[in-house]
This record gives structure tokens, C-alpha cells and sequence, in this order.
């Protein structure tokens, strides 16, 4: 290893804001610590659905073998993206502190779930979110939505902001032709030219954005709002994980290393001791049942004391079954204590929808 520590990560606001998170973690043990951004497929492909782009990590693979291939130290991962398998001589050398795990609904006026209105339009790109929500809603339209954080912010706020600003232009119209009459009833206090200079630049952004498809509300993680800088910027509710729960993972970060001296040094400065049994049970289940992101699988684990307390949800794609069901895990043996439990759930009709997601996705 060189005193330089080189670390791949994605080039997306997100996942620089997690690198370098991890870089600031990693400095002052008389290293330089240097990202090196990558493009991966995830990353090319922006108009295909997550779960159509292959089960061996879209967002993962092109950083991995650059460390497998010596030409950086190591590599930042969101851990929810990361494929259960993977290749031999490649670690998980750190896992810090966990962000919060659950999802949020994100909308222009701060309704939470039960106040949409009835075949509202709700952006996602994860099966288990589209199958979550119909599972809770079978009246949403739950329609694709990929990108950016910021991206999926502003294609929600666009059509409620075009809106608003036709309808102050007309405003300022009226107001101009009626100018000096005592009849003249007021829409709204500001011009539209003062409107805007109010605007946040994602609000100014949204504004200018072409209108595909009207959301009136998307799905994101929390962890990804709140490293993105966006959460106080944005209307948002916290949907409840036992009935949403998170994908086995979320808002956890790996660090991906293959060098011994890289591993222990990384492990030594970043690894969160919780956060590792927590995420351990989580893949552990997911690799079980088979899931990876083709099917729609949602593994939340909680460490306390001497036991994790594991919820699990498993669905059919459209949202029509569910198999949901906890369970306390012991801590001294958490990971073969996971992996029975995962063997316990296929049996009771899990396994079944998994291999139904499979099939679905292979057509």
C-alpha cells in the first residue's frame, strides 16, 4: 500500500457525499486519501428499471474489479446495492455507522400516505417499493422513476411549480389590466418575478424541467435525502418500517477492500460494531431466500442486547401477497441464527414468490 489511499466510488452527488465521508473517516493516519470516480452500468443505463439491470450489482461491479485489479485501494459502496455474492478475494473491510434505515414519502405539500388521493401517481424504481405500496394501496399508479436524488426531487415539484407559476403570471395579467380598480381581488401577495427570486435552486431547476410524467408523490430512501443535503429543502413523512420495511442494508455503507494491510486499516478506523451484526443478519436472510434485487424482499435488523430483532417481508411483484413475520435472533450467533431463520421462511411460502420475481424477471 502507498501512502496514498486511493478509494472508487460512483460519480453521483450521493455517492461522493458517502465516499467522502469515509475519506474524511480514514484521514490522519499519514495518508493522502484520493476518490477516484467510476461509471458503472447502473450508471449508463438511466432508462431501465433497477431490477431489470441484472442480479450481479449495476451500481458495484466496474468498482470492484478496479480494486481487484490494483488500481485503487479500495472501493464505496451503498451496501443495499451490493450482490450477496461476491468474488473471493474481495472484503467487506468496513461498515460504518448505519444511517437511518427506512424509506420517506416525499411530496410537494407534506401529505403523508393515507392523505394521497385515490389512483395517485408515486414514483419509484425499486420492486419492493412498488410492491410495498400496492400491497398498502392497491388503488396507487406507482410509476418508474430513476436518477439522482435531486433528479427525482425536481421531476416530482415540476408540475406543482409550473402550475403555481402560470397561474401567478395570469395573476400579475389581471392585476396589471384591472391596475387602479378597488374590485380588484388579490390571488397572491408577491409577483411572480418575486416569487421566483424566493425559489431554492432545486425549486428553480424543477421549474425549468420538461414534464414526462406527473408524480404526486415518490419514494426515497432517508439516508439518501439526508447525505444528499436535501431533507431540510423537501416535504417528507417517514413511512413505518414494519409495515415498509427497508431492503436488507439500507443506509448502510460498505467498503470493499482485497489487500490485508488495506482490510485491517480500513476495519481498524471505520467498522461500526452494531451496524456489522445489524447489516450481517439482513444479507445473511437475503442471501437465503435468494432474493438479491429481483424480487421484493424488505429485511430490517435491530440490535438489543443480547438479541437482534429481525423483521422480514417478502412479495409477490404486484403487491397482491405478502409473507411477513419477526423474529429475535441470538447475538453470540447471529449469522447462523439468520440464515435458519431465512430457511424457516422459504419454507412457509417465501421462496415461492421469490422464484415467482425470477421468473418474471428472466421473461
Amino acid at each position: 500500500m502507498t501512502t496514498t489511499l486511493r478509494l472508487a466510488t460512483r460519480g453521483s452527488a450521493l455517492a461522493r457525499a458517502q465516499a467522502a465521508s469515509v475519506q474524511g473517516a480514514l484521514a490522519g493516519r499519514r495518508l493522502d486519501v484520493e476518490l477516484v470516480e467510476v461509471e458503472t452500468t447502473g450508471d449508463r443505463i438511466q432508462d431501465e428499471l433497477i431490477h431489470r439491470l441484472g442480479k450481479t450489482g449495476a451500481f458495484v461491479r466496474a468498482l470492484d474489479e478496479r480494486v481487484l485489479d490494483s488500481e485503487v485501494d479500495a472501493a464505496v459502496h451503498s451496501m443495499k446495492d451490493m450482490p450477496t455474492e461476491k468474488p473471493a478475494d474481495l472484503v467487506v473491510a468496513g461498515v460504518p455507522e448505519r444511517a437511518p434505515a427506512g424509506d420517506v414519502l416525499v411530496t410537494a405539500e407534506g401529505h403523508d400516505i393515507d392523505d394521497l388521493p385515490e389512483g395517485a401517481v408515486v414514483g419509484t424504481s425499486s420492486l419492493r417499493r412498488q410492491a410495498q405500496l400496492l400491497n398498502y394501496r392497491e388503488d396507487l399508479e406507482v410509476e418508474p422513476l430513476r436518477g439522482n436524488v435531486d433528479t427525482r426531487i425536481e421531476k416530482l415539484l415540476a408540475t406543482h411549480l409550473q402550475r403555481e407559476h402560470e397561474a401567478r403570471v395570469e395573476n400579475d395579467k389581471e392585476r396589471q389590466e384591472k391596475k387602479g380598480k378597488t374590485d380588484h381581488d388579490e390571488a397572491f401577495d408577491e409577483t411572480a418575478d418575486e416569487w421566483f427570486e424566493g425559489l431554492t435552486e432545486l425549486e428553480r431547476q424543477a421549474l425549468g424541467r420538461k414534464v414526462e410524467t406527473e408524480y404526486d408523490a415518490i419514494v426515497l430512501a432517508e439516508a439518501g435525502l439526508k447525505r444528499s443535503g436535501l431533507s431540510e429543502k423537501v416535504n417528507y413523512e417517514r413511512l413505518p418500517r414494519t409495515t415498509f420495511v427497508p431492503a436488507p442494508g439500507q443506509g448502510a455503507i460498505a467498503v470493499t477492500a482485497a489487500d490485508s494491510e488495506v482490510i485491517d486499516l480500513i476495519r481498524d478506523k471505520l467498522d461500526h460494531p452494531r451496524t456489522r451484526v445489524e447489516t450481517t443478519v439482513e444479507r445473511t436472510i437475503l442471501a437465503e431466500l435468494g432474493g438479491g434485487c429481483i424480487a421484493p424482499v424488505g429485511v430490517h435488523a435491530l440490535l438489543q442486547g443480547e438479541h437482534v430483532h429481525v423483521d422480514v417481508q417478502v412479495l409477490a411483484t404486484d403487491g397482491s401477497e405478502s409473507i411477513k413475520t419477526s423474529r429475535d435472533l441470538p447475538v453470540g450467533n447471529h449469522a447462523n441464527a439468520a440464515s435458519e431463520f431465512a430457511a424457516a421462511l422459504r419454507d412457509r411460502g417465501a421462496g415461492q414468490l421469490v422464484d415467482a420475481a425470477r421468473e418474471e424477471a428472466e421473461e
